[in-house]
């Protein structure tokens, strides 16, 4: 009867080792391959050994409670003979799970959850052996207090081994690193302050949220202290010099609240990078940076409809002109990532196109790019590059748009480029079968007060008349200011700032609004994927922020007060408005499926308006710039060139 057990006993073993059963001498000396296994190394047979020990001790402790630690002889002589096919058992299942791929330092969750299932799958094989050899009984008490207690050994040491190692390598470091509280309390702080501990520039001493719930709790070993109102108090009391800001996911205005909170407190503001960036990977929450004016002025993030822009570019061939510019290289970088098969860079400026092509080459390999340099008033070089790379999508970011350069001595240049230009582009796309032709806009088209915005608004009315003969749909998008494209405020106020200052403001009421260069191209592509034809969309901006907040708001981010950095009112600039529209006197919006798109119902044209107004172009070429102006009145009815719309004050000194 003993042999015959043992004979069966072995098959079983070997079966449960993944070796399956020895039937012959040819197998015993066939290696078996074992993918789960890992290599033998002196800490992978500590742990081992360890593992083998736990669970004779579980074993051991399961009788001792079940019998208050006073055992009977025959249960001893039972529980030792046990021992010694359970534990072996026990340990090749161990084995079998892979416990010893990981490493005990960075003991986790998922190691937790694998030694759970080899605990499960090691308890339930003693019992069916037993009943199999017809062993005495066990104890039913000691089969269930016996995974219990080897879930608890051998998870607790893991867990006891990673908590001292991190306190050997970052407890006496913190203690030499600069104190620093934490706003927020959800999981993007807790995340920081479990990555900040690990390393040795900062220490977290405690967090400020403004959930009642959460005071007085612990994250991650840190106390939660208050509300965020109470920073002045607790960085003072706390000797602490810095704040970050954990919050991704709140709105710009409780950053902003959080960042004035700093300043009145008198510590410098850092932040965790932006949710939707913590989402998609480029970062982690650790990647902390300083605050940012796209932070203060953030806005929702935009949701695409990426079916339809998958159909619209994906494969297709797409042009751009204007390529290198702040607006027409971003939309190049959100068409690449939808796989056009061709995408061509139109650009006049060399160097402008010469860096967006060496960008391309690094980010975007698999992406066919055509660079072409040329300009948008010549037809010959147009129909070169259409008729080569017959587009079926064409965005027109090129053009004219500086308000106070086209204002005076430029006026005809802006009126060629942007009006004649658009029009030559436009018809040698119908020309060439182009389906979908999107013109980059501006609000500055409303009521326009400048010539730059006249020659925008006179370049939808020409994609408007356009529509009406041709199958190539047009369509036209309208925003506002982009937060750091070329020429616009925002770089300005920085060198400003980084000479010392004076920041110069046109005007303490004047407002503009905002938006980021990302979210500016991806509603232009969403725009281009819903058009129909004819429909101009004004882009949802937002509210309207004063330029002198802004610069303000650049200042404190630089570190200086705003004693130290003057601000001084210069006066608005010929053709420059105190405040921008999206919509004319006489238009309306209608709805659109998108929640940050509205199409303008706007004036139309027809044919023989474009031809009169052509007619009108080249008689005009070599004239004044009060010549222009006037051309653009007879043109624009809504054009009020040459005055600015509200009065401002010149050369105050802020307060």
């Amino acid at each position: 009867m003993e042999r015959a057990h043992s004979a069966r006993y072995p098959c079983f073993f070997g079966a449960i080792c993944g070796l399956g059963p020895i039937t012959s001498p040819t197998m015993l000396r066939t290696p078996v391959k074992m993918s789960n296994s890992p290599k033998l190394n002196p800490k992978t047979t500590l742990a081992f050994i360890h593992d083998l020990a736990a669970a004779g001790v579980a074993w051991y402790v399961a009788h001792l409670l079940r019998f208050n630690f006073e055992i009977p002889a025959p249960y001893m002589l039972a529980m030792l003979r046990d021992l010694l096919w359970i534990v072996p058992l026990q340990a090749a299942v161990f084995w079998k799970f892979g416990l010893y791929r990981g490493i005990w330092r960075y003991a986790s969750l998922p190691d937790i959850k694998r030694i759970l299932l080899a605990v499960a799958v090691a308890v339930v094989l003693p019992p069916l052996i037993m009943m199999m050899l017809r062993v005495t009984a066990t104890p039913r008490s000691v089969l269930v207090l016996d995974p219990m207690l080897l879930v608890f050994l051998m998870a607790g040491s893991r867990l006891a081994y990673r908590a001292w190692k991190e306190h050997r390598l970052y407890g006496i470091m913190n203690l030499e690193a600069e104190p620093v509280l934490v706003l927020g309390a959800g999981d993007a702080a807790a995340s920081l302050v479990k990555e900040l501990s690990r390393g040795r520039e900062w220490r977290v001493v405690g967090l400020l949220d403004d959930n009642p719930r959460k005071h007085g709790r612990l994250i991650q070993g840190v106390k939660v202290l208050g509300a965020l109102d109470e920073l002045p108090k607790w960085a003072a009391e706390l000797s602490v010099g810095m704040a970050i800001i954990a919050m991704p996911s709140v709105n710009h205005a409780v950053r902003r609240r959080a960042l004035q909170l700093c300043g009145a407190a008198g510590v410098k503001a850092m932040t965790v990078p932006a949710f939707s960036d913590l989402v998609s990977g480029k970062v982690t929450v650790a990647t902390v940076r300083h605050v940012e004016l796209d932070d203060l002025l953030g806005r929702d993030p935009v949701v695409l409809d990426d079916l339809g822009l998958h159909e619209l570019l994906a494969g297709q061939s797409v042009m751009v002109t204007g390529a290198g510019g702040s607006i027409g290289s971003e939309l190049c970088r959100q068409i690449a990532k939808f796989k056009p098969g061709c995408l061509v860079l139109f650009e006049l400026n060399e160097y402008a196109l010469y860096q967006i092509e060496e960008e391309f080459r690094q980010r975007f390999p698999d992406v066919r790019v055509v660079s072409a340099i040329g300009d948008i008033k010549n037809p010959r070089r147009l129909g070169e590059i259409l008729g080569q790379y017959t587009p079926s999508v064409l965005f027109h970011a090129a053009a004219y748009k500086h308000v106070p350069l086209m204002e005076q001595q430029n006026a005809w240049e802006a009126i060629f480029n942007n009006v004649l230009g658009t029009c030559r582009l436009a018809r040698a796309a119908t020309e060439h079968g182009v389906k979908k032709f999107v013109l980059i806009s501006t609000d500055k088209a409303v009521n326009p007060a400048n010539v730059m915005g006249a020659s925008k608004r006179l370049a939808e009315m020409v994609c408007q008349a356009l529509q009406q003969e041709a199958q190539t749909r047009f369509v036209m998008v309208r925003f506002g200011n982009v937060l750091g494209s070329n020429g616009s405020v925002i770089p300005k106020f920085r060198e400003q700032i980084a000479q010392g200052g004076p920041v110069t403001v046109t005007d303490p009421a004047i407002t503009r609004y905002f938006m980021s260069i990302p979210e500016a191209a991806q509603l232009v592509l969403q725009a281009g994927m819903m058009g129909q034809g004819g429909e101009i969309f004004v882009m949802e901006m937002g509210e309207p922020v004063r330029i002198a907040d802004l610069a303000k708001d650049m200042i404190r981010l630089s570190g200086y007060s705003e004693e130290e950095i003057r601000i001084v009112y210069t006066g608005l600039r010929p053709g420059e408005k105190l405040y921008e529209e999206l919509l004319a006197d006489d238009e309306h919006t209608v709805a659109t499926p998108h929640p940050k798109l509205r199409i303008a119902q706007a004036r139309s044209v027809g044919p023989q308006w474009l031809a009169g107004l052509l007619d009108s172009l080249p008689q005009q070429q070599g004239a004044t710039d009060a010549t222009a102006r006037e051309w653009l009145r007879e043109w624009v009815p809504e054009y009020v060139g040459g005055t600015n719309r509200v009065s401002s004050s010149a050369g105050v000194v802020r307060e």
